[in-house]
């Protein structure tokens, strides 16, 4: 399957690497080519630069917005939650329409510093933004509640036994996603459809809670369990 990735950052580069070792053609978007290809600094979460990065993973095109868009049978949405609307808009809503959008970012806001809070909550959530925005594309929230090595490898936290949550609005395109992220490592008790795509409210109200289990636990390496 063709997928293209809207963002180049840490999540991007992990759902990339990871489509790619499943045989799956991938295309990461970016705003502008030629500046993110210079890039030779590493990022504050460890990451290294996306230079170095691409290196190591010379399958992986780099590509426009739109570019990454057009060409995706599925498109990943990686950018951050205040980018996220302005890099849809730069992949083109003609790019988009009839695609399944994974839409893993979180309406995180920095302004007053760390930790964050978010800048939608209770009422609407960025998945629907994302949703009205772009009506005819068929968004999917899923992987917004863990870090970018547990997406893709769920295994690394107590052998995989924790829980994912979907929303989403289009039967068969959460049925795509939940093929995907079996494929991933996730197992299918653990994969929760929470329903349509309102219940992106309640996972993206889980970050707050998330950012203070990192600051207590000084590690990213956890995610929740629901137990019943």
């Amino acid at each position: 399957m063709n997928i293209g990735i809207i963002g180049t950052g840490g999540v991007a580069r992990a759902i990339g690497a990871k489509a790619a070792s499943l045989g799956h053609t991938v295309i990461l978007g970016t705003r502008n080519v030629e500046e993110t290809r210079k890039r030779t600094q590493g990022d504050g979460m460890g990451n290294p630069s996306f230079a170095e990065w691409h290196r190591s993973h010379p399958a992986i095109a780099l590509g426009t917005f739109a570019e990454a868009a057009a060409f995706g049978e599925l498109i990943v949405n990686a950018a951050s939650g205040t980018g996220s609307i302005p890099a849809l808009r730069a992949a083109g809503e003609a790019n988009l329409k009839g695609k399944v959008l994974i839409d893993i970012s979180n309406p995180l806001d920095f302004s007053n510093g760390f930790p964050p809070s978010l800048s939608i909550a209770n009422t609407d959530s960025l998945g629907e933004t994302i949703q009205r925005t772009f009506p005819g594309v068929r968004v999917v929230k899923t992987l917004n509640t863990l870090s970018n090595p547990l997406m893709v490898d769920p295994s690394l936290v107590n052998g995989g036994d924790h829980t994912i949550f979907v929303s989403g609005n289009d039967a068969p395109a959460k049925a795509a996603v939940i093929e995907l992220l079996t494929s991933f490592g996730w197992k299918d008790g653990s994969i929760i459809d929470l329903g349509d795509i309102t219940t992106a409210r309640g996972t993206e109200q889980l970050l707050p809670l998330w950012v203070r289990l990192f600051g207590k636990f000084q590690t990213p390496m956890f995610q929740f369990k629901i137990v019943r």
